[in-house]
């Protein structure tokens, strides 16, 4: 099986990269010049989701197709991927409504679209929601959709998933893993290749639920959360450890000689672990309709994915405990993510991350989350080929929980630009328990590659700093950078991390190219601790490509960071006032009216 659209779809967006151009250039003089703002261009992308998407207004109610709500009662699981305790679940035997919710969504597709609607109450669904063209699935004040916690319910035949036949590993969905394409379960809200579609919910009390702490259904295991390292019992498989159902790579890459095949996995322990397997299948040239997880294996699916999608709304409802990533879309245009609310303590609990998509909105949204409250993404190893994520803002909304508030990075192979980010509220409420680690992140390494640049920042708020203990960079031995001396793990406001985790990729032969990054706006209050008030370990970190980390042709330059500017802004006391910042092959980084520690800097730092 291949993806035949793959080749039209990296055409289309090549075409969507030059509409910004066509557009801007087709403008007055007067209007070009206002557009040499750039913040006259995150408006620009603001605008395109002033109207509405056009649903017919019928409605499609679930219950006329059978749906029927159920019971729930409370068993032992994990709440939070920290900490055992009672989740709330649907009773054994309840009515599975998710063929009524499959029919409803079948009908509004067929005739013509329209608004499948789901009740106030409680609803089991043993399988995914898969969205079709001109479909707006919308979830009632008090209505919660508790998704099965039984991995075979998304290995199933759906027609409209255009699943795939994987043997064993059931019947899969095209999917991307942490930026490496692959046939995996289906995620629990799904769609792929439809047009102008919607998941919304009335307010908060509109609940996705992924039930990802609640124990498998079969008894088999302790949930979805289990396949991660961090909630795996003892001695269980998961995506960390050698997986015997992985062929060696010779098997599955026969054309690659021996060097070839030592470069990219070598004799490292767990190499076929499912985390380290795919990307090694992508950096082999392996085919995607040979890259098979899903049953047997543990890859967890995102709570809610759309692949190659044009007009997209998510809006106004609560996601909560879900498997892997909450929101990804991918290879999608005109995505809106609206007054979204986010509680997901689990791990890779990244609240929404947009890869290789094209004109994103993120407005007035609510990120609770164990990993990135938004992380920007653009592919991994040799999966570039849906294009980069360009023209995206991020505006007028909270975070609390996550390693990093806006990230950018790190599976950014194809590249990331113009991204504005403003007016955001860092409140960081959990600051004595499960601080937020850093608030602009960008990470990516020497195997990741690609470019960051135009990424714009004004207006951020943190009312409890940010994590106090640092989180030390671990670099490959013998590099110009000792362990244990900088914080790009957490403990800095902003953080560049041009050399993220690098011992994970052997394959470290693209150097990343980060520019034309400008950041205003930031105010840190501090917190007191016994030590005193801070509110951060070290103001910013700057660690450019750390060319050590390089083991490609010798022929492939190792760019600085540069052209960066913090100004007006306040980061409070740092912990290490003897050394509030940290710089690394970077140039022309400018700080303009920036304290820290009551402190006024105006000047240019390159190191």
């Amino acid at each position: 099986m291949t993806d035949k659209s793959f080749l039209h779809r990296r055409q289309w967006l090549k075409g969507s990269a030059a509409l910004g151009t066509v557009a801007l250039m087709g403008l007055p003089a007067a209007a070009r010049a206002q557009a040499a703002d750039p913040w006259a261009r995150a408006k620009q992308i603001a605008d395109v989701f002033a109207k509405p998407l056009p649903f017919p207004k019928r409605d499609f109610v679930i219950t006329a197709h059978g749906g029927k709500p159920c019971k729930v009662h409370q068993v032992a699981g994990y709440p939070t991927i920290r900490a055992r305790g009672q989740v709330t679940t649907p009773v054994p035997g309840s009515h599975d409504s998710h063929p009524a919710l499959r029919a409803a969504i079948a009908a509004a597709h067929k005739a013509g679209g329209g608004r499948v609607l789901v009740p106030a109450g409680d609803w089991y669904l043993k399988g995914p929601i898969v969205l079709l063209s001109n479909v707006h699935v919308h979830l009632a004040k008090g209505a919660h959709v508790y998704f099965s916690a039984s991995p075979a319910d998304y290995a199933r035949d759906y027609p409209e998933a255009q699943t795939v036949d994987c043997g064993a590993s059931g019947r899969l969905v095209l999917s991307r893993w942490q930026g490496n394409d692959c046939f995996n379960f289906a995620p629990l809200v799904y769609a792929r290749g439809q047009n102008n579609i919607a998941i919304t919910g009335e307010d908060w009390t509109s609940i996705l639920d992924g039930q990802a702490g609640v124990p498998y259904e079969d008894g088999s295991g302790p949930g979805w959360w289990s396949m991660n390292q961090k909630g795996a019992e003892t001695g269980a498989l998961h995506q960390g450890v050698d997986n015997p159902a992985n062929p060696p790579l010779a098997a599955m890459a026969p054309h690659l000689d021996a060097a070839a095949l030592a470069r990219i996995q070598g004799d490292r322990p767990n190499g076929r672990a499912d985390e380290k397997y795919l990307p090694a299948l992508s950096e082999a040239g392996v085919p995607v309709d040979k890259r098979i997880f899903g049953l047997g294996h543990y890859l967890r699916p995102c709570l809610v994915e759309f692949i190659d999608c044009e007009d997209v709304l998510m809006q106004g409802y609560q996601a909560v405990n879900a498997p892997f990533w909450i929101h990804h879309p991918v290879k999608c245009r005109n995505v809106h993510f609206s007054k979204v609310k986010m509680e997901s303590i689990g791990p890779n609990s990244d609240g929404f991350d947009p890869e290789s998509c094209d004109t994103v909105l993120v407005d007035g949204c609510w990120f609770n989350t164990g990993d990135d409250c938004i992380a920007i993404k653009a592919g991994k190893n040799a999966d570039t080929g849906y294009g980069p994520t360009r023209n995206v803002v991020i505006q007028n909304s909270v975070m609390n929980s996550g390693h990093g508030g806006i990230t950018l990075g790190s599976e950014m192979s194809a590249g990331i630009e113009h991204v504005y980010a403003q007016n955001i509220d860092v409140r960081n409420i959990h600051y004595a328990t499960d601080p937020i680690n850093t608030v602009v992140r960008l990470k990516t390494n020497m195997n990741r590659g690609g470019y960051l640049r135009h990424f714009y920042i004004r207006n951020l708020t943190l009312p409890n700093g940010v994590r106090l203990k640092p989180g030390f960079y671990k670099p490959i031995p013998g590099g110009p950078v000792p362990a244990g001396t900088v914080p790009t793990g957490g403990g800095a406001v902003i953080t560049f991390d041009c050399d993220y985790t690098p011992s994970f990729d052997l394959v470290r032969s693209r150097p990343p190219e980060v520019s034309d990054v400008h950041i205003s706006g930031i105010r840190v209050a501090n917190v007191n601790t016994p030590e005193g008030a801070f509110g951060c370990y070290q103001a910013f970190v700057v660690l450019g490509p750390v060319a050590h980390s390089y083991n490609g042709p010798a022929d492939r330059p190792v760019l600085p960071v540069r052209n960066v500017t913090i100004a007006d802004c306040d980061f409070g006391n740092a912990v290490r006032a003897d050394a509030p910042w940290f710089i690394h092959n970077a140039r022309d980084v400018t700080l303009r009216n920036v304290t820290i520690g009551g402190k006024r800097y105006n000047e240019k730092l390159s190191g």
